[in-house]
């Protein structure tokens, strides 16, 4: 009896088998009748059955229609499973019986919500590729648009066919001959945003052609308001839990919005804002064309740029940070023409806090940071304390350095843009070789202006070089100026008289040289005192210049522990 009431066995896309009654079956589907005839011819046909392949959904697809059968040709349809049962409908021949059933539901599409369209767009995607040869897919992304519209106050550009309304799917198609309508970003609100979070339930390929019949896709894009969508979907996407599509699904909505990004520019974008896109866009699959043209963008920008805009995490594995995306932003950010060197201190002040927070990466190469230290030229830093520090952090985070190695890392600062405070903190650091201390304490000689002669009309000072020390003396009677002239072997005192030559009366000149003779004496005693303090600086120098040396020798047999990462952004 049992096997009377299921004779016939149906395999489906070689996945599952179903064991039928063959005459409820053949009674629905004309083209399943003749393909039983066919093989009826086989002697075989009792033990295996027949072979169905490429089956519009697969097993779910052939239980569906099943059902329809086993009904005797009563089904509930709805927006959910209708286009499944029109695929298979069409795919089964059923032009008779099931056909018209799907077709007077789809003729009545005006009536849906925009849910009940979306849900059956999303209803499509196990069986794209046959809803969109049938006419489905245009046919529900054009009623789309059209609730969208309605319903928000943003006005969407689709050439939608006078007779979409009303056709069958399979002949709904989109023309040229349509009513266009202006895509326009006029409506910022909520309102008229609201269909934003609905459509991101939507597969890639389903939103591709949705852009793609705003005639948006690609270079084309011109909207705001659909560059602002598919940023909102890419970040909902790429925040989803669950992954159900490659990344490389969204290429190209990924260059979509970066197009619209570009062309918007910095009327629509801040530079903030343009980091927030690069982010998420980044994992997509860009192409170098619109990646090099959102980096160009925001490389005209950098000036207003933060820290944490710079700290984008690295997806490979060479380091917790991006830096090579820095390293083409300034590359970028130099190209500016016109550039001003204000802009480019601001660039630098940036940079100099860049380096303190990778400088902890325990994977960041020496090449690397020196390649962020000296992209820029020096004068784009009044002072190169910030880059002093952020060597440091990464003397302090990479112990094992060699003494070659730690030399290197150095010849980025200019030393004679180092404060003096800094300056004595690197020569007492004993992670700096000896040598760079040395030439950092020499290079201090040159900050210390040399004094002159100047007009009449300006006050004097005496200034004695050294290495840490500037001594003024200003004269009250602003007649004379004593300068100490260093010139080796041959050191002089000179003397000049801003107002002496105009002096004509003879009682006065037995007082200016009294006055000469009081000022020359007061100078040398002070001269004698800064000799007496030379030599002590001296001393401490040497002293620390050898413990220095020791240091170094521990640096290279011990370890020390790190600072830690900063977090992410």
């Amino acid at each position: 009896m049992a096997a009377d009431l299921c004779d016939l066995q149906v395999h489906i896309n070689g996945q599952q088998t179903f064991y039928i009654h063959e005459k409820t079956i053949t009674r629905f589907s004309g083209k399943l009748r003749k393909l039983i005839k066919k093989e009826k011819k086989r002697t075989q046909i009792r033990k295996t059955g027949i072979e169905i392949h490429d089956f519009p959904g697969g097993s779910d697809g052939f239980e569906l229609f099943s059902r329809f059968c086993y009904n005797n040709g009563e089904i509930d349809i709805t927006v959910s499973n209708v286009s499944l049962l029109h695929c298979c409908a069409v795919f089964l021949s059923m032009n008779d019986t099931l056909v018209p059933k799907t077709t007077d539901l789809y003729n009545r599409i005006s009536d849906w919500s925009f849910k009940d369209v979306r849900d059956c767009l999303k209803s499509c995607t196990p069986i794209f590729t046959y809803a969109d040869s049938f006419g489905i897919i245009d046919k529900l992304i054009s009623n789309l648009i059209l609730k969208i519209t309605q319903h928000s106050d943003s006005n969407i550009s689709l050439l939608i066919p006078s007779s979409s309304s009303s056709s069958s799917p399979d002949s709904s198609t989109v023309k040229s001959g349509g009513t266009l309508l202006r895509l326009s970003s006029g409506s910022s609100s909520s309102k008229g945003l609201w269909w934003y979070d609905d459509m991101t339930i939507l597969p890639p390929f389903v939103i591709e052609r949705f852009v793609k019949a705003l005639g948006g896709y690609g270079n084309e894009n011109t909207s705001l308001t659909l560059t602002r969508f598919l940023l909102h979907y890419l970040k909902t996407s790429c925040q989803s839990k669950t992954q159900a599509f490659l990344k490389s699904e969204y290429g190209g909505l990924a260059d979509t919005a970066v197009y619209g990004v570009v062309l918007m520019g910095k009327s629509a974008f801040s530079c903030r804002g343009l980091f927030w896109v690069l982010r998420i866009v980044s994992g997509f699959g860009l192409s170098r064309e619109c990646r090099g043209g959102l980096e160009r963008l925001i490389g005209g920008m950098l000036d207003q740029a933060k820290v944490d805009d710079l700290l984008v995490s690295n997806s490979g594995s060479s380091g917790v940070y991006d830096v090579n995306l820095v390293l083409r932003l300034i590359r970028e950010s130099n190209k500016v023409e016109g550039v001003c060197l204000e802009r480019m201190k601001k660039v630098g002040g940036l940079l100099d806090k860049y380096l303190g927070e990778i400088a902890p990466d325990q994977s960041l190469k020496i090449s690397k940071f020196l390649g962020v230290a000296e992209s820029l030229p020096d004068c784009a830093r009044d002072c190169f304390d910030g880059v002093y520090k952020a060597i440091d952090i990464y003397l302090e985070s990479h112990p094992c350095l060699s003494l070659e190695e730690r030399s290197r890392l150095c010849r980025c600062l200019n030393y004679e843009k180092l404060s003096l405070e800094a300056c004595k903190d690197l020569a007492k650091n004993p992670r700096i070789p000896p040598r760079i201390a040395v030439q950092a304490l020499v290079s201090q000689h040159s900050n210390i202006p040399t004094v002159y002669t100047n007009d009449h009309h300006q006050d004097y000072s005496y200034i004695i070089n050294d290495h840490t020390h500037q001594t003024p003396l200003t004269k009250s009677s602003r007649e004379l100026m004593v300068l100490y002239n260093n010139n080796g072997a041959h050191d002089h005192l000179q003397y000049d008289s801003a107002d002496h030559s105009s002096r004509t009366s003879s009682r006065y000149d037995q007082a200016d040289k009294e006055l000469d003779e009081g000022v020359v004496k007061l100078n040398l005693q002070k001269m004698q005192w800064r000799v007496v303090e030379l030599e002590k600086v001296c001393r401490e120098m040497k002293g620390q210049m050898s413990k220095m040396v020791k240091g170094d020798r521990v640096m290279l047999s011990g370890s020390s522990h790190g600072r830690p990462l900063p977090r992410l952004c």
